[in-house]
């Protein structure tokens, strides 16, 4: 185990992780039987960029935007109305992942896309993502995933970890790239997402969200409804996760402080960076904690 995380500088957060991994996998003390070493991880700002938008979001703002002007209708409704008008009060409520932005948007993406077949959706979130590059660091978002992070996947499966990434955003968005990017099954993939309907021999979405959205409280719910357990693991970086990281045995927060390599912001973490001090959660700074970013 010395030779896993690579890319993490040693330290007191790379020895923490260890040892938990270690205790976890060893009988004895602090041992958990395999069925109980699930591992949950926030996507956003803890598994890829989420400056100076999360990707998911940019991608919603674009087929909403698209969607008023073919219908002038929604032109003066929420959220398509904030977003038309560049409202930087709603922009600032969504980056923050505050519920009722957050709710707005889902809302809207589950009436925009209402009646699509999973596999439409799927090739419109491809289109995106093969088109649309990083405006900092002009490359595709599916190459800004945080390589420590990867390595700590992998040293989570080596050691029977069931690893899941639950996210606000949307669960069939994450899908579509889940395989590739993480080497997770799609099923392993939790977030808020559109009820659907089976008829004629196809499954198509309906616009209704399914189960509420999956922020703060609503994380724990949505990991107990799809793993029956709540997780040894967890990690996260923002407010929106304290409730996930306040129900797993073992926590980190991820503190991005590296303005050179990444970006450097607190915006949305001051409580849960307030919240790993007072729970002993291990803070993770990429600045001093990663060898690399991405």
């Amino acid at each position: 185990m010395d030779e896993a995380l690579p890319s993490w500088n040693e330290g007191s957060a790379r020895q923490a992780v260890l040892d938990f991994v270690n205790r976890s996998s060893t009988p004895g003390d602090g041992y958990l039987e395999p069925a109980e070493r699930v591992a949950t991880f926030d996507n956003d700002g803890t598994l890829w960029i989420e400056q100076p938008l999360p990707v998911q979001l940019d991608f919603i703002f674009r087929a909403l935007a698209a969607a008023a002007r073919s219908d002038s209708s929604l032109a003066e409704t929420q959220p398509y109305k904030a977003i038309l008008e560049q409202d930087h009060d709603f922009f600032a409520a969504v980056g923050q992942q505050k519920p009722e932005a957050m709710m707005a948007l889902e809302e809207a993406l589950a009436r925009t896309w209402h009646g699509a077949r999973p596999h439409e959706f799927d090739a419109e979130v491809l289109r995106y993502l093969d088109t649309t590059k990083s405006e900092r660091f002009d490359k595709p978002y599916t190459e800004l995933l945080y390589k420590p992070m990867l390595e700590l996947f992998d040293l989570l499966r080596e050691n029977d970890f069931r690893i899941f990434v639950c996210s606000g955003g949307g669960r069939d968005f994450m899908r579509v790239t889940a395989e590739s990017a993480w080497g997770l099954n799609r099923e392993d993939v939790i977030g808020t997402a559109p009820q659907y309907e089976y008829k004629d021999g196809e499954l198509y979405r309906t616009d209704k969200v399914l189960g509420g959205i999956a922020l703060g409280p609503g994380k724990p719910e949505h990991i107990f409804a799809t793993t029956g357990r709540l997780p040894a693991f967890a990690g996260g970086n923002a407010d929106v996760d304290i409730e996930m990281l306040e129900s797993a045995r073992f926590s980190i927060l991820v503190v991005h402080d590296d303005e050179e390599r990444e970006f450097a912001y607190t915006a949305a973490a001051e409580k849960s960076v307030a919240a790993a001090e007072r729970h002993g959660w291990t803070l993770v700074s990429m600045k001093d904690d990663w060898k690399v970013v991405f």
